[in-house]
Formats: C-alpha cells, structure tokens, sequence
C-alpha cells in the first residue's frame, strides 16, 4: 500500500499526524508531508486508512 498526498488540497489541520505519527508530519508552514517513501509497513496500514478516511480535504489517497 502507498499513499499520496494533493499538497495544494492540504489545509494543514494535521488530523492526519495525530492518526499516524510514524507516517505523517508537517512542513514549515504546518501542511501534511508523508515521512514514509515507498509502501506503507504493514503494521501502519491501519493508521494511515484511519489517517486518509480522517482528512477534512481529502488530500490523501491510497494506492494498494
């Protein structure tokens, strides 16, 4: 699983950090990056759908 991220749809409300640390953060102005490059780990993938499903802007998607 992969996830991507629309940066111009990022509002930076960080819902996505909350929900999985270990695979979002946040740049300098407080928008989403994703910290993990390639596929998701496994014991993440539960985080991160939780993480995408929690996006007010629905700026991240998953490829499986």
């Amino acid at each position: 699983m992969k996830v991507t991220l629309d940066y111009d749809a990022c509002h930076g409300h960080q819902s996505c950090a909350i929900a999985a640390p270990e695979v979002f953060g946040a740049d300098d102005i407080g928008n989403a990056v994703i910290l993990v490059e390639g596929e998701i780990p496994a014991e993440l993938e539960a985080k991160t759908r939780r993480a995408v499903g929690n996006c007010p802007e629905h700026a991240l998607t998953i490829e499986d």
